[in-house]
């Protein structure tokens, strides 16, 4: 085994130094918020909340718990995704299937086509005037099929497609089946690791998106998660009585409710992540290598 020369002994204390400090610096908000929600108010407004909790208590919780129209925003979060989610991997296997087949008329100018719309997008305003030329503001249908497709992930999952031999598409058609068949049977089955990490991609960013949402949405009852979380973050310092809180001593602030709310907002995704990281790395892989 070679030793390590002094130069390199120097390099790997200065990398871990760095990489220590960023894992801090990434890993410090959150570990904040987490603590803070479970402090007291006090504590928190006097700046006493560091590294541990002070003077623990749920209160914030139980107020989040409580809190009028969370659990509908919850539900129309998780509808968002799954729905969403579901949609935009049709979309985006509708486009990227026939992209993937040399025979298809047109396939240089399509693609083209499809990189030009993924490099140059047609500007905030437009896209609003769009919804609503089309009816679709204050609609869930805005949310589900307005963000259908990523031509990125099109792209992708051409490539995966592309990598899939020809002579097993042959053999099939000699068998006698026809287009349908063909992908339900053979190209999705063999793509379930490239759906997989598609499929996360596409429901992270519906659990995490907002802005959208925040501009097309007006009925309260229709709102996801985050969009709830961020007028609460906005009006926080406005008035304490839109979050409800009232003569509740120093157990209980409008900051610690809204760390507390942070926390349930982020839990599922912080409880799958670990189960379902590989395929974040795996997805980073698809289609860059083939043959």
């Amino acid at each position: 085994m070679n030793k390590l020369s002094n130069g390199e002994k120097i390099f790997n204390v200065f990398n871990y130094l760095f990489l220590s400090l960023l894992a801090f610096a990434t890993l410090y908000p959150f570990w904040y918020v987490l603590v803070s929600s479970l402090s007291t108010g006090e504590a928190v407004s006097h700046g006493k909340v560091w590294l541990w909790p002070s003077g623990v208590n749920l209160e914030s919780y139980k107020k989040v718990i409580h809190f009028e129209g969370l659990w509908l925003a919850y539900a129309n979060t998780l509808f968002y995704t799954a729905v969403g989610t579901a949609v935009d991997l049709a979309f985006t296997t509708m486009g990227a299937y026939p992209l993937s087949k040399k025979r298809l008329l047109g396939r240089k100018p399509i693609t083209l086509f499809i990189t030009f719309a993924m490099l140059f997008g047609a500007g905030l305003i437009p896209v609003y005037l769009n919804f609503r030329n089309l009816g679709l503001i204050d609609t869930r249908l805005a949310l589900i099929i307005g963000f259908a497709v990523s031509t990125f992930y099109v792209f992708i999952l051409r490539s995966f497609f592309s990598s899939i031999p020809d002579e097993l598409e042959e053999a099939a058609r000699i068998d006698g089946a026809g287009g349908a068949q063909i992908l339900l049977r053979i190209y999705l089955p063999l793509a379930k690791p490239a759906y997989a990490a598609l499929g996360l991609f596409y429901a992270v960013g519906k659990w995490n998106g907002y802005f959208w949402a925040m501009v097309l949405l007006r009925d309260e009852d229709k709102i996801p998660l985050q969009v709830l979380l961020t007028k609460l973050v906005v009006q926080m310092r406005a008035s304490d009585q839109m979050l409800g809180i009232q003569d509740v001593g120093s157990s209980m602030t409008p900051e610690t409710v809204i760390y507390a709310t942070i926390m349930v907002a982020v839990l599922p995704i912080i409880v799958i992540y670990p189960f379902i990281q590989k395929y974040f790395v795996q997805g980073v892989m698809i289609g860059s290598v083939k043959g």
